[in-house]
Order: C-alpha cells, then sequence, then structure tokens
C-alpha cells in the first residue's frame, strides 16, 4: 500500500527530491571541445612514444587530466582548468611533475601550446641527426 494520498501528485514528490540532488557539490569538468583538444595532442604524444597513460580527476574547485609515461610513476604533466582564476591570471594551467606551472592562460589552446612545441623541437632535433 502507497504512502501517498490520492489527492497528492506524484511529480510533486520529485520536485522535494530534488533539492537533496542539487546539494551535492558541483564538480568542475572538461567540457567537449577541451576534452577533444586534449585527447587530440595525447594520441600524438602516444604514437610518438612519449606518453602511455592518463587520468582524470573531477574535483570540486578543478578539472585535471595527469599524463603519464608509465603508469606506475609520477604524472609528468598535469593538464588543469580552475574556474575560480578566469578572471585573474587564466583558468587553464600546465604543470610539470615538479609542480613548476609552465604555462597559465584563459585559452587551452595556447596554455598547450608549452607541450606541443617541446615535441615540435623534438622532432627537429631527431630529424637532423
Amino acid at each position: 500500500m502507497s504512502l501517498m494520498s490520492e489527492d497528492t501528485d506524484p511529480s510533486g514528490m520529485r520536485a522535494v527530491a530534488r533539492p537533496a540532488a542539487a546539494a551535492q557539490p558541483n564538480r568542475v569538468t572538461f567540457n567537449r571541445l577541451e576534452l577533444n583538444r586534449i585527447l587530440n595532442l595525447y594520441g600524438r604524444m602516444v604514437a610518438d612514444g612519449e606518453w602511455r597513460d592518463y587520468a582524470i580527476d573531477f574535483l570540486k574547485e578543478r578539472a585535471v587530466f595527469s599524463v603519464f609515461r608509465r603508469a606506475s610513476e609520477v604524472p609528468i604533466y598535469r593538464i588543469e582548468k580552475d574556474p575560480r582564476l578566469a578572471r585573474k591570471q587564466g583558468m587553464y594551467s600546465v604543470i610539470s611533475a615538479t609542480g613548476l606551472i609552465l604555462r597559465r592562460g584563459h585559452e587551452l589552446e595556447r596554455v598547450l601550446l608549452v607541450i606541443d612545441r617541446k615535441l615540435a623541437l623534438a622532432r627537429r632535433a631527431n630529424s637532423t641527426l
């Protein structure tokens, strides 16, 4: 037997449950375009044998894409999105394994150039040998 009376609207019961679901902390995520750009770079680096594994963390205050040379190591790069810094230094940053911020900015494309340029320089060095 149901505890609802005949006058109770079932959709009204769902509306009561929504605030509890909204009370869960929001997570910062990469949108489809951002993730596509990051995974495109990741795919090229895997094809060149530089990177082997990755991890994505969607935290309350930031989203992190970590890149590993081997799965058992610390990440060689972390690509972070922190919306709290959007009006200051920019919400995107690339951080090295030592914790050094290599580049920070407002546009993901420009921030990722710090990794792309290293790849381009390595290709040039190998082609001259």
